[in-house]
C-alpha cells in the first residue's frame, strides 16, 4: 500500500516539474538548483514522514531546549 503512496508522490512531484520548469528557462542557474534542491528535500520528507509518522517535528526541539534551560534559570 505504502509503494502506491509513493507513487503518487513522484507523481505529484513529476507534475509540479513539468508545469513549473518551463517558467525557469530563462532564470539563472542557481534558481533552478535551488527550486530542484526544494523540491527533492519535500519529496524525500513526504517519503519519510510516510514511513515514520511519529518523527518528533521542529516545535518538539524547541520545547526540549527551553525546558531544559528554564529548569536551569530556577
Amino acid at each position: 500500500m505504502k509503494l502506491g503512496f509513493i507513487f503518487g508522490i513522484v507523481m505529484l512531484v513529476t507534475c509540479i516539474w513539468a508545469f513549473e520548469w518551463p517558467r525557469f528557462k530563462r532564470a539563472p542557474k542557481k534558481e533552478k538548483t535551488v527550486f530542484a534542491i526544494l523540491l527533492g528535500m519535500g519529496a524525500a520528507l513526504a517519503i519519510v514522514l510516510l514511513y515514520y509518522p511519529d518523527i518528533p517535528g521542529p516545535t518538539q526541539l524547541i520545547d526540549y531546549i527551553y525546558k531544559s534551560l528554564g529548569r536551569r534559570l530556577e
